[in-house]
């Protein structure tokens, strides 16, 4: 599969999830935030950082970049989309996933490898995992606390779309929660860092790896 991974002013994880995406067996192609097409790709990463520096909100410039007309476009026609932890942000900005990130609870960057619990294994980024499975990846952020009004909040958990769930909740996030989906599970955001949890040499160990030998499970790529 060809994987695109968008680099926006200020990205810093890019080279990471494209590397990621190798590792995996997939092809990566480096997409750019003025770009006006996605390239052939089957499915798309928007990687972690600090894209346009983080100003106004995270991710509210980024979302407006031309790339993200043609993200925004193909998610909502089935293509994989996977937003880590700046990526996260910017779904949400781009109202591909509901509910917002924002500053840690004990207002500091955190850096740590964190456990987490996969809830959901059907979307087309989890399938390489067992429900209730607990993995080690990276979790590296100042603004990581997912946040939403009740109703949302009660409508993810009903619909089964919270993805992962911190053991402990290291930043302030409601419920715990570490990544959602959105109804169709094409497109997940997840706060924690998987593309820094792929080989044993580097990180926690392997257990990123899932979320990039996932994708091409059958009925989960767009046409």
């Amino acid at each position: 599969m060809k994987i695109g991974v968008v680099t926006f002013p200020g990205s810093l994880d890019d080279t990471d999830a494209r590397r990621a995406a190798r590792v995996a067996g997939h092809e990566a192609v480096a997409l750019w935030h003025g770009d006006h097409s996605l390239s052939g790709v089957d499915a798309v990463i928007l990687p972690g950082g600090f894209s346009y520096g983080d100003y106004l909100r995270c991710g509210a410039i980024a979302r407006f970049a031309p790339v993200m007309t043609e993200v925004v476009d193909a998610a909502r026609g089935g293509m994989p989309v996977l937003g880590i932890c700046n990526g996260f942000q910017i779904l949400c900005e781009s109202h591909l996933l509901p509910g917002a990130l924002i500053r840690n609870d004990h207002r500091k960057f955190g850096c740590l490898d964190q456990r987490v619990v996969i809830e959901n294994n059907r979307t087309a980024w989890t399938t390489a995992y067992t429900a209730g499975q607990e993995v080690t990846i990276v979790l590296k952020n100042g603004e990581g606390a997912f946040v939403a009004d009740d109703a949302t909040l009660d409508m993810l958990e009903a619909e089964g779309r919270v993805v992962a769930r911190y053991v402990g909740n290291p930043n302030g996030s409601q419920r715990a929660i570490a990544g959602i989906t959105n109804e169709a599970g094409n497109v997940v955001g997840l706060m924690p860092h998987p593309e820094h949890a792929i080989e044993a040499l580097c990180g926690p160990g392997t257990d990123g790896l899932g979320f990039f030998t996932s994708l091409g499970a059958a009925g989960l790529l767009s046409a």
